[in-house]
């Protein structure tokens, strides 16, 4: 029986920490007053980062993808501290705000994300773009706008990182700019999109080649200034004249997460048991980018796909281990991937079904907006995206299906 208040905060309201208490929020325990959720976050925007690159085109709005978490946490009894996070006593269960406040908890949930990785580029620092939160959006728009009203007709971009962030970045770029930009996608190694089936990979070098996106792998950064990148290739270094720079060659922990007194890998990131707990602490559950499952034979990518996966599995051990009951161990389940490969356009890839064009832009959608944090957001969003596609494709979708859905939240 339970008679004090259990105290859960939960660091991080990205897709990990929000999801984690909104599946809580759920629960009989939270919905009898006993326990209490509280989500630090330092942002008061939520950010579905999938959908971010459609805000360049303008085939979503801010508002869409961007809901504050006031208005996503209005109806629940999950607490919202917007504050940044400046130490953890593990040994007290306290934590330290910036503002001076500290946070006791029973538990504790660590989901904070990661930060842009920079490597010893020279410049990168001083003239490189980044393309991650909504204020690397804001920047970007700001610069194109700057660029677009000067006297150039011509605009050059480069793209460092040939991941999913970069040949989503620059198909979308690609169809923004039109014939007025050039767009070139530069990667260190000898392919883009490692990890990802064949499928996907053809799909994106056609979809690349379509739009005229050069792609230059094998390729080293070695200087960068603010209108021009030094590159070798092919044992041969030379410059390139360029308007911009954007770099999205990976992330890594914050600093104050590699120092936290607790076991990481080399990498940095918190090593934990199967169960997403800590290795010492079993009160400390840490999930999404910034954690990685002590001894797991599976490989698992840091993706959205996968922190939402962990907050279900997180927040149902929270509850075990309120109950005294044994926790279940995490595991992924890979459902397939997709990419936005233009306005319009994008690759569906689920077990060995590739689908391509807008068929596939509209299901990546949809599949995105049934995964919005609540019903509320979702149906708004939805009945936005009835008037922009559905009459589009009236003979594959229908209001009545996407009603029957949402009935189920799929």
């Amino acid at each position: 029986m339970i008679n004090n208040m259990i105290k859960i905060c939960i660091l991080g309201g990205g897709f990990g920490g929000l999801y984690t208490a909104l599946y809580l929020n759920n629960h009989p325990l939270v919905k009898s007053r006993k326990c209490q959720i509280t989500l630090v976050e330092r942002n008061d925007n939520f950010l579905f980062t999938p959908l971010l690159y459609e805000l360049i085109t303008g085939e979503l709005q801010r508002w869409e993808i961007a809901p504050t978490y006031q208005k996503l946490l209005a109806k629940t009894s999950i607490k919202f501290s917007q504050n940044t996070i400046k130490d953890i006593d593990f040994s007290d269960r306290q934590v330290g705000l910036a503002n001076g406040d500290y946070l006791s908890y029973d538990y504790l949930v660590l989901a904070v994300g990661t930060q842009n990785r920079w490597v010893n580029i020279p410049g990168l620092r001083n003239y490189a773009l980044t393309f991650r939160t909504l204020a690397d959006l804001e920047r970007l728009q700001g610069e194109l706008n700057l660029l677009e009203t000067s006297d150039r007709k011509h605009l050059k971009l480069a793209i460092i990182g040939g991941g999913p962030n970069g040949v989503e970045l620059a198909c979308k770029l690609a169809d923004y700019l039109g014939k007025r930009g050039e767009i070139i996608l530069i990667e260190r190694g000898n392919q883009i999109l490692k990890g990802f089936s064949k499928g996907v990979k053809s799909a994106s070098y056609k979809a690349l080649g379509n739009r005229g996106v050069q792609i230059y792998l094998d390729t080293r950064v070695n200087n960068i200034e603010s209108d021009s990148i030094t590159l070798t290739r092919h044992e041969k270094t030379f410059m390139l004249a360029v308007d911009r720079v954007i770099w999205v060659a990976g992330t890594t922990s914050r600093e104050w997460v590699k120092n936290l007194g607790v076991k990481h890998n080399k990498s940095g990131k918190i090593l934990t048991l199967s169960s997403l707990q800590l290795l010492d602490y079993p009160e400390v559950f840490a999930l999404g980018d910034i954690a990685e499952i002590s001894h797991s034979n599976q490989w698992i990518p840091a993706t959205a796909q996968v922190a939402y996966q962990q907050a279900n599995c997180t927040a149902k051990n929270i509850i075990a281990a309120i109950k005294g009951k044994k926790l279940h161990s995490f595991y992924y389940l890979h459902l397939g991937d997709m990419l936005t490969l233009g306005k319009g356009a994008a690759i569906v890839s689920s077990f060995s079904l590739n689908i391509e064009g807008y068929l596939a832009s509209v299901i990546r959608r949809l599949a995105y907006i049934f995964r919005l944090p609540t019903l509320r957001h979702r149906n708004q969003v939805l009945r936005n995206l009835q008037q922009k596609v559905i009459l589009k494709i009236r003979g594959v979708f229908s209001w009545k299906v996407i009603k029957v859905l949402l009935k189920y939240e799929l």
